[in-house]
């Protein structure tokens, strides 16, 4: 959670010129609604740990259950099917092809972003995956295992009654933001152009969830939200059937997505890099970010706190 995020983090999330389209295959597993539930997936064979699993810390082995934690609110990187507790999206199917690899069963754990990085280090699961943009500041507080490129992006009514086209148009706007993503990071650095440039600060709203603060715009209490890219793309042409946001301007600040792992946690981050080195090499990541009409937000490497 750009995103996201999504996905600056600056993060962000991204360079991802993408055209992502409503009608999506289905194929994904159940995962945890509200605050801190969890359910488990289904990735994992039956045949148990693989070799590439008994790199995993022994505790891990032993249950063969892996528990992420994450915002499921970031469609279309991770969301629920409609009516459901089922999740969906790019970080779930990751997700799930890494389980396999692993020989582990995958879990979500729903949260809100702004306290996610807290309950990782309270072990209320195990790792991070929440279109969260690796950045020097969070990697303070986390490792990271980049998987995903993205950037900002501005999300504006239909239309773009405000003539909205860069960051510079937001000064003495009202915008609304989730809280805790690289986008709050983005409008508090413009902040200081914006008084360079003899125009008022931008007023940010903030808010748990990026739906919530979408709903800011479509009120007309904000004339704009900055998610990532696919998620702000995503919004636009699904919500409101296409008829209630669009995406203006070019991406700002694009940079890896990392799935977050404890300092602490070596053995594991070792061996979720090796998971998504081997869905890379397998053609499965190339598969997945098709799928999402993500591909340009490929990532080869599975860089290492990667994010600048």
């Amino acid at each position: 959670m750009v995103g996201i995020k999504r996905i600056k983090r600056i993060r962000h999330r991204s360079s991802v010129l993408v055209a992502l389209v409503a009608g999506l295959a289905l194929l994904l597993a159940a995962c945890g609604g509200g605050n801190d539930n969890s359910s488990s997936g289904s990735s994992g064979g039956s045949s148990g740990v693989t070799d590439l699993g008994k790199q995993l810390p022994a505790a891990i082995q032993q249950s063969k259950q892996l528990k992420v934690g994450s915002d499921v609110a970031y469609a279309p990187v991770e969301f629920f099917k409609v009516g459901t507790q089922d999740v969906q999206g790019i970080d779930w199917d990751l997700a799930q092809a890494m389980g396999q690899k692993l020989g582990v069963t995958v879990s979500f754990a729903n949260t809100t972003f702004d306290g996610i990085i807290p309950a990782l280090t309270a072990k209320r699961f195990d790792v991070i995956m929440s279109a969260m943009s690796d950045t020097p500041e969070r990697q303070k507080q986390v490792d990271f295992i980049d998987y995903f490129n993205a950037g900002t992006s501005i999300l504006v009514k239909k239309g773009n009654p405000e003539g909205i086209q860069s960051l510079d148009d937001l000064c003495g706007k009202t915008i609304a933001l989730q809280k805790g993503t690289t986008q709050v990071d983005v409008a508090t650095g413009q902040q200081s152009k914006c008084q360079a440039a003899g125009k008022p600060k931008i007023n940010v709203l903030t808010y748990d969830k990026d739906t919530d603060a979408q709903l800011q715009v479509r009120s007309g209490r904000a004339i704009a939200d900055m998610n990532d890219f696919p998620v702000a793309a995503y919004a636009a042409q699904t919500i409101g059937g296409g008829s209630d946001f669009e995406v203006v301007g070019e991406q700002i600040e694009a940079g890896p997505y990392g799935i977050g792992v404890r300092k602490d946690d070596t053995q594991l981050r070792g061996a979720l890099q090796g998971a998504l080195k081997a869905i890379i090499a397998d053609g499965t990541y190339d598969q997945i970010l098709q799928k999402w009409n993500v591909s340009k937000g490929a990532l080869k490497t599975a860089a290492i706190n990667g994010g600048q």
